[in-house]
């Protein structure tokens, strides 16, 4: 599993390139994405959010102008500076791992494109099963495996040669993008992440493929 302080470092060190990346190497999807996140999980005004590895938080800026209540959690200090900048109000520097609140806060956990750093898969899970209200939903937006071979040979290829070679031109950090495509392409395929969600005590787990199955909503629920 990947270290925490490793990882800390390289997101802070393309912190300033990151939003353009994302909107690069996604060919401008990511956005969509995460708009369809917010549909997907009908987010009500009022509510209690937390967004967990928020990065430049785009994510909980959506989720915010649905009305909820979100904190946007990260442990990169440049990654919260610039939330920060963008208007997240509510922000907490910390580990996904020992989130600083207290059991039972939040109606709604979201983490867009972070669970494949966490150092504890299973650990962050279960970190986040015990922040939420008995009822409350987790949702995991992550990439995924297209389901097809042809396709999926593509994009593996895309993973392994585009990325890192486009993220050493825009963020001058070839290292951090060949890392983040290993770490896509070594994650659970959507089968082996529903059961990774029920094992932590997620109940009637589901996932919706995004782009033909290159990115992946998982939604579950705290048993009330």
């Amino acid at each position: 599993m990947p270290e925490a302080a490793m990882i800390r470092e390289m997101f802070s060190s393309i912190a300033a390139r990151y939003d353009l990346l994302n909107r690069v190497l996604s060919l401008g999807s990511d956005q969509d994405w995460r708009r369809r996140t917010c549909d997907e999980l009908g987010i009500s005004p009022g509510e209690m959010a937390a967004d967990l590895c928020c990065g430049t938080g785009d994510l909980a800026l959506a989720i915010a102008r649905r009305g909820a209540r979100v904190a946007g959690v990260d442990f990169s200090r440049g990654m919260l500076a610039i939330a920060r900048g963008k208007g997240v109000e509510r922000l907490a520097e910390a580990d996904c791992l020992r989130l600083p609140f207290r059991r039972g806060t939040f109606d709604l956990v979201t983490v867009a494109f972070g669970v494949r750093n966490f150092a504890d898969l299973d650990a962050g899970l279960r970190e986040i099963h015990a922040v939420l209200k008995p009822g409350g939903r987790v949702g995991i937006l992550e990439f995924a495996a297209p389901p097809g071979p042809v396709f999926r040979r593509f994009y593996l290829a895309y993973l392994r040669w585009v990325v890192p070679s486009l993220g050493a031109i825009v963020s001058g950090r070839r290292s951090a993008y060949v890392y983040l495509s290993s770490s896509i392409r070594g994650f659970p395929d959507q089968p082996k992440m529903e059961g990774i969600l029920r094992a932590a005590g997620f109940a009637s787990v589901t996932h919706i493929d995004f782009a033909r199955g290159i990115a992946a909503l998982y939604v579950g629920f705290r048993p009330a």
